[in-house]
């Protein structure tokens, strides 16, 4: 159960923002797992803290316990501060809790209850169970939001849906002509960057790779690891000659409609042309029952879900962010204003046409920040705080 940070000291929440400190920078780096920091206190004296590891190493009661061992303390009576309830269950690393109980912290402070059917209370529970004394809810809303795709995969069984546009102040996203690079400037491309490394995939569709070519990868700040690159392509019309296909860097899925015997021909041309080494794989799903030929993108969120994907980052033309949006499944808009007006040309989604305002599609803002000369803004539909 959340308590009101007012139950909380100064020194609790001191401690607590360090571990959402470190949680935040192991964002790069922990998919499909959370983002998770810790530190260990006894007495005034931090013991010890760390952060999440890439899947399949240390979580950050490890790491933190670990970091402790070193400097020659043991934690008999230490408090243990963590961003998201410690672990219950044997994955490929073994149970947090157990290690925090044998260890013999007296007492816990999780920001937030771990939302996995696996965890789900049981690693608090072992805690009391152990004789610690178990406080849940501190700064609770900053830790949702740095694990607000794990979440959403947890509770929803689809990942966070973030829809990320660049236009002129007048909504134009490309001109008549096809040009679009570069509309923003370069402090908010890349900010972009950013926001594609955290994301556990990127997605853009067919026309984006026909017009643009894009790598789909992070260029513009250091991560240890690339997204996985994801193209909706229907009829598995991509070219052999896209530039997606001649990095290794991350998997690349392509998401067709197409039957067995239709797909097996086009997908072993794509095969030959890709760069030795690359992971191409592919996600066949039924055709839209509404558009014959189309993608059924909830099916395909449901099947990121499946596959791990937390947080899915968007990258697409005005089509299919338009269809993205009509199909309901986008939770979050990452809208790049510049300070220019381009009149006609592309619009940040093909929606509508609508006959009454109240057919619009309603947002919330979340924040409105400077990024160089431009405006970030990010907006949320009303659907995505529902869980």
């Amino acid at each position: 159960m959340k308590q009101s940070n007012a139950v909380f000291s100064d020194d609790d929440q001191r401690h607590m923002r360090r571990a959402l400190e470190l949680a935040r920078g192991a964002m790069y780096r922990t998919s499909p797992n959370p983002r998770v920091g810790c530190v260990l206190v006894r007495d005034g004296t931090v013991l010890g803290e760390g952060a999440t590891l890439a899947a399949g190493q240390d979580h950050a009661e490890v790491q933190a316990v670990k970091q402790a061992w070193e400097r020659g303390h043991r934690l008999q009576g230490a408090t243990a501060y963590v961003t998201l309830e410690p672990c219950a269950h044997h994955g490929r690393t073994p149970p947090c809790a157990d290690l925090l109980a044998t260890q013999g912290v007296q007492r816990v402070v999780a920001a937030l209850a771990d939302p996995n059917p696996l965890v789900a209370g049981k690693g608090l529970e072992r805690l009391r169970q152990a004789g610690a004394r178990v406080q849940v809810g501190l700064l609770e809303d900053e830790a949702r939001e740095i694990n607000i795709g794990f979440i959403s995969r947890m509770l929803r069984g689809t990942p966070w849906v973030r829809l990320k546009v660049a236009a002129s102040l007048d909504g134009v996203t490309a001109l008549p002509n096809g040009e679009s690079q570069w509309i923003t400037g370069e402090a908010a491309r890349a900010d972009g960057h950013h926001w594609r490394a955290r994301a556990c995939a990127v997605l853009t569709g067919l026309g984006t790779v026909r017009a643009d070519d894009p790598q789909l990868t992070v260029r513009a700040v250091d991560t240890p690891r690339q997204p996985i690159r994801i193209v909706i392509d229907s009829r598995l019309e991509l070219p052999t000659t896209a530039r997606l296909l001649q990095s290794a860097a991350s998997p690349l899925w392509i998401v067709h409609a197409l039957p067995t015997e239709a797909a097996a021909p086009r997908l072993a041309a794509l095969r030959v042309a890709a760069m030795p080494g690359l992971d191409l794989q592919d996600i066949a799903l039924p055709p839209d029952a509404d558009k014959p030929g189309k993608t059924d993108l909830r099916a395909l969120m449901w099947a990121l879900g499946q596959r791990g994907v937390n947080e899915l980052h968007c990258e697409a033309g005005e089509k299919l962010n338009g269809s993205l949006l009509r199909a309901g499944v986008v939770d979050e808009l990452l809208l790049y204003l510049a300070p220019s007006l381009l009149g006609q040309g592309a619009g940040l989604a093909a929606i509508g046409p609508f006959h009454t305002l109240a057919e619009g599609l309603p947002l919330r803002w979340h924040a409105v920040d400077p990024v160089g000369d431009d405006l970030r803004i990010l907006a949320r539909l009303p659907s995505s705080l529902s869980f």
